[in-house]
């Protein structure tokens, strides 16, 4: 170990740089009036910082999950005629929709253990707010049903129904 004016103990760390990059961490010590390993070691710091505050992946469920629930859920999500009878129809299978972000997420019933996502269903929420012309009754970010219920260049038809397409002879 090195100590350090500071206090802070460093170890010793060897490393292997093609001449390129190496010339780049002098060029950029020298401009600084610092050391090169000064150079590496804020880079390491900046790429560990980076990580740290990065946006984390988002919770996917697992396929095995999704697979039976979109099997078991299909009639009740492609059936309903509103918010309403949709959460009546999902809480009869023991789950529920709830508002989640800018969209929803399915949880047990009563429970409130969160499942997946609406949209790992194949039930994005823009789809559903289409489709019942509404949003998600309490959803917080009302302003995203709203953009949704604007967008030109939406789907013909009513929003319930899905195309039909008649091919010719």
């Amino acid at each position: 170990m090195i100590p350090q004016a500071d206090g802070m103990e460093m170890i010793a760390l060897h490393l292997k740089l093609p001449p390129d990059m190496l010339r780049v961490v002098d060029d950029l010590a020298r401009r600084r009036d610092v050391t090169a390993g000064q150079i590496v070691r804020q880079m390491i710091a900046d790429g560990i910082r980076y990580e740290a505050q990065r946006a984390k992946t988002p919770v996917r469920a697992d396929e095995q999950l999704l697979a039976p629930l979109r099997a078991r859920l299909a009639q009740d999500l492609a059936h309903t005629a509103n918010w309403h009878d949709l959460q009546t129809r999902l809480r009869a299978q023991g789950v529920e929709f709830r508002p989640a972000g800018g969209g929803l997420t399915l949880h047990r019933f009563p429970g409130g253990d969160r499942l997946c996502k609406a949209s790992e269903l194949g039930y994005s929420y823009a789809r559903l707010v289409q489709r019942f012309r509404a949003g998600f009754p309490g959803h917080a970010h009302t302003w995203v049903a709203d953009r949704i219920l604007t967008q030109k260049g939406g789907p013909e038809g009513p929003p319930h129904e899905d195309p039909v397409l008649i091919e010719g002879d």
